[in-house]
C-alpha cells in the first residue's frame, strides 16, 4: 500500500510539475510586452522585466539607479562574507561597508546629490532594515536575557516588562506606535523622519523575540559551568562572556536564526506606515493599467525572492550548527 501511494504521489509530482515548467518556461513570454503577454499561454515575466527597477530601487531617482544597485551588491557580499570567513577583520569591514552604503544612498558629499530616505524603497530598503534591525537587536537581546536572569529585582522586573509588553502586541501595533507615538516625546522643534522610526520600532520589536532565544540558551546551560567559573575564580563579567554566554549562543543557534529568518519577512509590514519595501513596489507595480492581472507572476517572483534569502540563512545556520558542535567537542 506504501509503495503504491508512493508511486501515486511521485507521478502526481511529476505531472504538476511539468506543467509548471511548461506554464513558468516553455511558453513564458520574457519581453516587456503586455499585449503579447495577455496572447499568450505561458507566464509574463516581462512585467518583472518592465517593472525590475521600481521593485529593486523603488523611487530612487532613475539616474542614479547605479547607486542602490552597487548598496544591495556591497551588502550582500558582506553577507556571504561574513558566512565564509571568520576574522577578526569582519568588524572593520562591515562598519567601513556601511559608512559605505549610508554614503551611496543618502549622498550629499562626494559630488553625489542628496537623496532624501523617503525615495528609498524595493529590495534594498528590505536588505537594510533587516540588516541594521539584527545589527541592533542582537546585543539588546542578550542584555536583556541576562537581565531577565539577574539576581537584582528591579532590573529582572524592567526586562521581564519590556519583554512581555513588546511580545504582548503586534508588530503593527509597534509601527504604528513608533511613527504616531514617538514624536509627541520629542522636544519641539526636533523630528524623526520615517525611515528612522520604523527602523526603531523594528530593532525593538526583534530585540524582545531574540532574548527569549537566547535565554533558552543559558538555561541550557548546566550548573557545573556556573560552579567551574566561581571555581576558577571568575567574576560575573568574565564568567559570562568568556564561559556561559558562548556556549549559550551556540545552542541557540536554531531559535536565532529561525526570528532572524521571521525578522527578515516581517520587514513588508512597514507598508503600513508609508514606507514601500520588496513586496511594498511589487504590490505598486501591479497597479499599472497595462499591466493589471499579472499577480500571479508578480508574487511569484516575490516568493522566490524571499525563498533565496530565507533559504540562504537556513542554510548557514546549519553550517554554523555544524562548526559549533566540532568546536564544542
Amino acid at each position: 500500500m506504501k509503495k503504491i501511494l508512493n508511486l501515486f504521489l511521485f507521478i502526481l509530482i511529476c505531472y504538476w510539475g511539468w506543467k509548471f515548467v511548461g506554464w513558468a518556461l516553455v511558453r513564458a513570454v520574457w519581453q516587456p510586452d503586455p499585449q503579447a503577454c495577455r496572447a499568450a499561454s505561458g507566464a509574463c515575466w516581462g512585467f518583472i522585466v518592465e517593472k525590475h527597477r521600481l521593485i529593486a530601487f523603488g523611487t530612487y531617482p532613475y539616474e542614479e539607479h547605479w547607486r542602490p544597485a552597487l548598496s544591495s551588491v556591497l551588502l550582500v557580499a558582506l553577507w556571504i562574507l561574513t558566512a565564509v570567513v571568520r576574522r577578526w577583520w569582519l568588524i572593520p569591514a562591515w562598519i567601513l561597508g556601511l559608512i559605505s552604503i549610508g554614503v551611496l544612498m543618502w549622498g550629499g558629499v562626494f559630488g553625489l546629490p542628496y537623496v532624501e530616505n523617503e525615495r528609498w524603497g524595493g529590495l534594498i530598503l528590505t536588505l537594510l532594515l533587516t540588516t541594521f534591525g539584527l545589527a541592533f537587536a542582537f546585543p539588546l537581546s542578550i542584555l536583556l536575557a541576562l537581565g531577565r536572569r539577574s539576581t537584582l529585582p528591579l532590573v529582572r522586573a524592567l526586562c521581564v516588562a519590556y519583554i512581555e509588553l513588546i511580545r504582548g502586541v503586534p508588530l503593527i501595533s509597534v509601527l504604528f506606535m513608533a511613527s504616531v507615538m514617538l514624536p509627541l516625546f520629542l522636544p519641539a522643534g526636533v523630528s524623526v523622519d520615517k525611515l528612522l522610526r520604523a527602523q526603531i520600532a523594528l530593532i525593538l520589536f526583534a530585540a524582545a523575540y531574540l532574548a527569549e532565544a537566547v535565554r533558552g540558551g543559558l538555561q541550557a546551560i548546566p550548573g557545573h559551568q556556573y560552579e567551574a567559573a566561581d571555581a576558577l575564580g571568575l567574576n560575573y563579567f568574565q564568567s559570562t562572556s568568556w564561559i556561559i554566554l558562548p556556549q549559550a549562543l551556540r545552542i541557540a543557534v536554531p531559535p536565532l536564526v529561525n526570528t532572524c529568518i521571521g525578522f527578515f519577512k516581517d520587514t513588508s509590514l512597514v507598508l503600513i506606515i508609508g514606507l514601500f519595501d520588496l513586496l511594498s513596489t511589487i504590490k505598486v507595480s501591479l497597479s499599472d493599467p497595462a499591466w493589471t492581472g499579472f499577480g500571479v507572476e508578480a508574487y511569484l517572483f516575490a516568493a522566490a525572492a524571499y525563498f533565496i534569502f530565507c533559504y540562504s540563512m537556513s542554510l548557514y545556520s546549519r553550517r554554523l550548527e555544524v562548526s559549533a558542535g566540532r568546536f564544542g567537542r
